[in-house]
């Protein structure tokens, strides 16, 4: 498909068929179809490709997506154009440097630009015609070849050809015996820009899904009934399997724990700050990570079945849903392009019964080229990339016009927690001795067993006490780590126990858990004695108030979207003023919500980092990633979030990215209101005579420069109400 108008085609053609109820993206460049099974899918193929398109089902083993067609044909039908129209213009513009028989020269350079870098335009132009249609194609590819062939024709058939000749500057002189070559060269080049970057844009449209499908471990060890293990694909695993996990690697695929005790580390899935403990019964999920023991799991589901692959559905199908940005210059192509041919002909037929053919022809080439919609294909791309452009200077990365075309709409803004709001790195926020200890003492008797661990926890309370290893802490004898509970060891001969209420009561010491606390609590003890406790969270950016502040006088709405705990979630709200707090959710329900709160009429944005977000940030009109989340969830976003701010992501850049899309979006409007008012004005011009094709090749140039200097406005674009 070379345009929306493609898409729409396509849709329609499916649509007639009875029972099928179809939808075509053209930026993913996928169909989702609901038939009846009597319907085998090689018919729906057949029926596109009987309409000139190319089409596959979806292979079952990987996500289709337009991301896997590259661009690089494209590219270099757009460097080479470029390198042969460069001379073309400057040899034609230039009287100075026309030297004996350069028109045969530029007429030589043109030639592959116009046919062979020109070629997407001329097929697409055709099958346009095959089906009775025209485009923007179809434009493009008669003004290239029209201004092409006729002067082609002059050199051969008119005084054009010989040696000697200079171009005139006449530019409201004779129709007859001009050479147009550098048209034909610049209307291919110019476009051709204008499509590899939407070509850009659109390549990366399904690595979230890519992405999703890699994320999970490539072999398991499985458990024979005889005891033997031996390694495996994990396509390969079937229900029921029994297969070891040792710490530090994933888990394969969904399954209940048959032996063993372990952390495993959830963030990437679920959201959850804190690995989650798990023994015997326990239930796990593919592509978590085991953070501590060794574990035998009984394999319970495999393969599509799995929460992995079905948030990977989840993705697929908020993408293939989402609106389909229509340019304003594709919508009323279906009216403009025929209105322009209609009238380059009947100019060309009223011309001819009053002047000689040449100049007959002069003039209706001179309509054709003034209609060329150079301007209207840069308008959308020049804005883009200077827009997006001024946003990586702001360390905000926008994906493309769907973005801006979606954050012009935004009313509702959904924030993850962990990763998001808060930093998504442990640390200790109070320090709580019992009654007679010091503060110091207590810090520095967990630290000391909490440096011989690996677990994020403990990693905190180290840091905490200013020891980054075990030089400046006191040596610990017989330490020994129970996952998911806690840590003990010999420190100056007393026994010092660290962790969880649970880890305290086996070791003989009785622990009462504090009231109205939110964070993560560590208990201390040393010789059966409680030391105290330590309170351990992830805090909020410091960009995380002041973000949420501005959006709210912006007018919009926030709300926070969590799958940590109510109380968690509550504390976190108290900290950024009034805000609507959904917590507890499953990613499935991260995307269910999304789909509510839209279902309601509102236009949601979501900003999380997270796997577990993936599915949710496909939903929403528009989602924001975090460059320090995952590779999943930035692919499926619109918009990454890079800037800094004392070292972590600045959230302010959340409001700027919104006013920054809008103000882009603002700029392509402004870009495709000038191109058409040049269409209007010239082409009367044009038609009656007063443009000859070499002010029609002028005038063309200047709309497309006035485009290009107001896209260029955005590069000192700066944004309002920054801290």
């Amino acid at each position: 498909m070379t345009c929306v108008a493609c898409a729409n085609r396509i849709e329609r053609k499916l649509n007639r068929i009875d029972g099928v109820r179809a939808t075509v993206n053209f930026a993913t460049a996928t169909a989702t179809v609901t038939h009846p099974p009597s319907l085998p899918v090689t018919d729906l193929v057949a029926t596109v490709v009987a309409m000139g398109y190319t089409a596959h089902p979806p292979q079952p083993d990987r996500p289709v997506s337009a991301g896997e067609h590259t661009d690089a044909a494209l590219r270099r039908r757009l460097v080479i154009a470029a390198a042969l129209t460069a001379p073309v213009l400057a040899i034609s513009m230039v009287p100075a440097w026309q030297f004996a028989w350069w028109q045969w020269v530029v007429a030589g350079l043109t030639g592959p630009v116009v046919g062979w870098a020109g070629w997407p335009f001329h097929r697409a132009a055709a099958l346009n015609a095959r089906h009775g249609t025209a485009t923007m194609d179809t434009l493009v590819s008669l003004g290239a070849l029209v201004s092409y062939l006729w002067s082609v024709w002059a050199l051969l058939a008119t005084p054009a050809g010989q040696p000697g000749l200079t171009m005139s500057l006449d530019l409201l002189g004779s129709h007859d015996h001009a050479l147009y070559f550098e048209v034909g060269a610049a209307l291919v080049t110019f476009l051709l820009t204008g499509r590899w970057l939407e070509a850009r844009a659109r390549s990366r449209a399904g690595s979230a899904l890519r992405g999703l499908a890699e994320l999970g471990a490539r072999d398991v060890t499985v458990v024979a009934s005889s005891g033997q293990e031996h390694r495996l694909p994990v396509r390969d695993l079937q229900v029921g399997d029994r297969f070891v996990v040792r710490p530090g690697e994933k888990i394969a695929t969904d399954g209940v724990v048959e032996s063993g005790v372990s952390a495993i580390d959830a963030a990437l899935l679920t959201g959850e700050s804190v690995p989650v403990e798990v023994g015997p019964g326990a239930s796990v999920t593919g592509a978590t990570i085991n953070t501590g023991g060794r574990l035998i799991v009984r394999a319970t589901r495999v393969g599509e079945d799995t929460r992995l692959a079905q948030i990977g559905r989840l993705v697929a199908d908020a993408q293939a849903g989402k609106a389909r940005v229509q340019r304003l210059a594709d919508e009323v192509a279906g009216i403009f392009v025929p209105f322009v041919l209609v009238l380059a002909l009947a100019t060309f037929a009223g011309w001819l019964a009053l002047a000689p053919a040449t100049t007959a022809i002069g003039v209706a080439v001179a309509v054709l080229i003034v209609a060329c919609p150079c301007a209207l294909g840069l308008a959308t791309p020049t804005a883009l990339l200077v827009g997006t452009g001024r946003g990586a200077q702001l360390g905000i990365l926008i994906r493309g016009a769907a973005a801006l075309e979606s954050a012009r709409r935004i009313d509702t803004v959904v924030f993850d927690k962990t990763g998001t709001l808060t930093t998504g790195r442990m640390r200790v926020t109070g320090v709580h001795p019992a009654d007679g200890v010091r503060r110091e003492e207590l810090l520095r008797a967990a630290a000391a067993v909490e440096n011989y661990a690996e677990h994020p926890i403990a990693q905190a309370i180290v840091i905490a006490d200013g020891q980054r290893n075990a030089a400046g802490l006191p040596t610990v004898e017989r330490f020994q780590a129970t996952p998911g509970r806690g840590a003990l060891g010999m420190v100056d001969g007393a026994l010092v126990v660290v962790g969880n209420a649970r880890h305290l009561a086996d070791a003989g010491v009785g622990v009462v858990e504090p009231h109205a606390v939110t964070d993560t609590v560590v208990h201390v003890a040393r010789d059966g004695r409680l030391l105290g406790w330590i309170s351990v969270n992830d805090g909020l950016r410091d960009t995380a108030v002041p973000a949420v502040t501005r959006l709210r006088a912006l007018g919009l709405r926030p709300v926070l979207l969590t799958g940590d705990t109510p109380a968690a979630a509550g504390a976190v709200a108290e900290q950024l003023g009034p805000i609507e707090v959904i917590a507890g959710v499953s990613p499935e329900a991260k995307a269910a919500t999304i789909r509510e709160l839209r279902a309601d009429g509102r236009a949601v944005a979501m900003i999380g980092d997270g796997v577990n977000d993936a599915a949710a940030l496909a939903e929403a009109d528009l989602g924001i990633t975090m460059a320090t989340g995952s590779d999943i969830a930035i692919e499926a976003g619109d918009v990454t979030l890079v800037r800094a701010d004392a070292g972590t992501v600045d959230l302010t850049a959340t409001v700027d990215a919104l006013t920054l899309a809008r103000a882009t979006l603002r700029t392509i409007k402004v870009n495709l209101f000038w191109a058409f008012a040049y269409n209007v004005l010239m082409i009367p011009l044009a038609g009656l005579g007063l443009v000859n094709p070499m002010l029609a090749a002028a005038a063309m140039a200047c709309s497309s420069l006035i485009v290009v200097l107001n896209s260029l406005r955005l590069s000192h674009w700066q944004p309002s109400g920054r801290r």
